[in-house]
């Protein structure tokens, strides 16, 4: 890869590990469902006017969004809202694995050991997070980030087998559906939204900027430049620096303390997904 490509790939995992932290920040005023409602307003109101979906796609599109958007966002940033960032980044990692099974129980593809391998290793390392002494009262919250990544899983594997167009106009249409889905999900399950949306503070909507214009609109617009010019293999090892994006991130603006547990826990998880991830050259 180019040099100036390398910088562009760890960029990307920076912005995509920051929004976790600038969520948390933000889930001080906004409820989960709510941000994440304003999130994909941002970025449908940037993308609309350059990339729209085709209306053929519109039925496809409206299910994509309820499964990988609405549902999914709505388990993870609440999981999120009771547990540290960096702690809940660890657990997101497990969308690799769960998206490797669930292509191999819907899909039919092949399991090979190597990924086997990384799935036990994977789940080894979210069974010690999961069984950190400081998350005896939050298992919930750590069971709906584990329901979140699962859902994510399922989401993209529906794009692979819908074979939905991909790209902005994918992003775009999804965030045309999404928005209006988490504002009537966040009208059911949350309540004072008037309220929060009144008394929001430049921070809070400076938050909401961020994770609709710069982590999803931008973050995209990086990655799938990535993915057109390389291929997948060369650039998905870049996401396992999102982790260490989210724990620094952590650390310095929210005061989170990574335990020792949840340190050696996230190291196998992280582990797991780069033997899935990373082409390795065995010697026979």
């Amino acid at each position: 890869m180019k040099t100036l490509d390398v910088f562009s790939a760890i960029a990307v995992a920076v912005l995509w590990g920051m929004g976790f932290v600038v969520a948390k920040a933000a889930m001080d005023h906004f409820s989960p469902i709510l941000l994440m409602a304003l999130r994909f307003t941002v970025t449908a109101t940037c993308l609309i006017w350059f990339f729209r979906p085709s209306p053929s796609i519109f039925g496809k599109l409206f299910v994509l969004s309820l499964v990988s958007a609405t549902i999914q966002y709505s388990l993870t940033f609440n999981g999120l809202r009771g547990i540290d960032a960096s702690t809940a980044i660890l657990l997101v990692q497990l969308e690799v694995p769960f998206g490797i099974l669930v292509a191999v129980a819907w899909l039919g593809d092949k399991l090979t050991l190597r990924q086997g391998l990384g799935i036990a290793v994977a789940f080894v390392g979210v069974f010690m997070i999961a069984g950190e002494p400081t998350l005896a009262n939050d298992i919930n919250y750590v069971l709906l980030v584990i329901a979140g990544a699962f859902t994510w899983a399922i989401g993209q594997v529906m794009i692979k087998k819908l074979a939905v167009g991909g790209g902005f106009a994918l992003v775009s249409g999804m965030a045309i559906f999404a928005a209006p889905q988490l504002f009537i999900a966040s009208l059911l399950f949350e309540d004072n939204q008037i309220q929060q949306l009144t008394s929001a503070s430049v921070q809070a909507w400076g938050a909401v900027i961020y994770l609709g214009l710069i982590m999803t609109a931008l973050g995209y617009a990086m990655w799938y430049r990535l993915l057109a010019q390389y291929n997948v293999n060369q650039v998905m090892p870049f996401l396992l620096l999102l982790p260490f994006a989210s724990v620094t991130g952590g650390h310095l603006f929210l005061d989170e303390v990574l335990t020792l547990k949840i340190a050696i826990g996230g190291l196998f998880t992280l582990s797991g997904v780069a033997i899935i991830t990373l082409r390795l050259k065995w010697r026979s």
